[in-house]
């Protein structure tokens, strides 16, 4: 019978060169067939793989390899630390948009901030994450897409995130309010980019991904709509492209936004814009 060193050695050895993190992938997915942590596979590596978990395994592995997001493939994304369900109508979440939690809950906290918005919200990783950190926040989270709201509904009530309010709306058709904080992480890629018949993208909600041809459409919108949503001195941090931060700086001068500036995500790129709404 094939121990499990013996299967990720199989493992890795089909993702390649498939996948640029064979090892790390088939780890995952063998811990997921376990429904262990990654860590039993280096404590027992002699343990006999049983058989009908082996076939499953290799049905990941074969998926996997075809290039099915490995997230997709066990139906979660770790971020901020919290495990968040994801399907084919979420975008994964991303070490990059952590970033931007970062920049509204120092927002939040530096301003006393509590109610936020957050657009276009997914699986909820970024309003989940800033009410899992302070519950007394009042957070709306808002998408088009009704099965992506309710993924993110189902994470907010298995991570007892119940102050969380969603609504179903295309950016702010539907937001009636006013808030402290609008955040968002919208589809930002140019729609002629190669990159979204590449990898992980491939499956990904093309509608979570197309910024149109330049990339901005979506952030057009969102910053020009964002001083009728927020409350005087209110401030909106929006995630971009590595190379969009000095064109979304001009969207964000042309609203009238003050105090502007961009930061930079763990590779030195800059990731994410912010400003004060006059």
């Amino acid at each position: 019978m094939t121990s499990l060193a013996e299967a990720l050695r199989a493992g890795e050895h089909r993702l390649r060169p498939a996948s640029e993190s064979a090892r790390l992938d088939a780890e995952v997915l063998l811990a997921h067939v376990l429904g262990k942590p990654r860590s039993y596979l280096v404590a027992w590596p002699a343990r006999a793989l049983e058989a009908q978990a082996g076939d499953y395994y290799r049905t990941l592995l074969e998926a996997r390899a075809g290039g099915r997001p490995v997230a997709y493939l066990v139906g979660e994304r770790e971020f901020f630390s919290l495990r968040l369900s994801v399907d084919e109508h979420t975008l994964i979440p991303r070490p990059e948009t952590e970033l931007l939690v970062e920049l509204a809950a120092d927002l939040a906290r530096r301003h006393g901030a509590r109610r936020i918005l957050d657009l276009g919200t997914g699986s909820g990783a970024i309003a989940l994450a800033l009410a899992h950190a302070d519950p007394r926040r009042s957070i709306t989270a808002s998408d088009v897409s009704a099965p992506a709201l309710q993924r993110a509904g189902d994470n907010a009530r298995r991570l007892g995130c119940a102050g969380v309010r969603f609504v179903l709306s295309d950016w702010y058709a539907a937001i009636d309010e006013r808030f402290e904080i609008i955040v968002a992480n919208p589809p930002y890629v140019a729609s002629a980019d190669p990159h979204l018949a590449r990898g992980d993208l491939r499956y990904e909600p093309r509608l979570a991904l197309d910024g149109g041809a330049d990339g901005l459409d979506c952030l057009r919108v969102i910053v020009a709509g964002a001083p009728a949503h927020l409350l005087p001195g209110g401030w909106l941090a929006v995630e971009h492209g590595f190379d969009q931060a000095a064109a979304v700086r001009s969207l964000f001068e042309a609203a009238g936004f003050e105090r502007l500036r961009s930061a930079r995500d763990l590779a030195g790129q800059d990731r994410a814009t912010l400003g004060v709404a006059p």
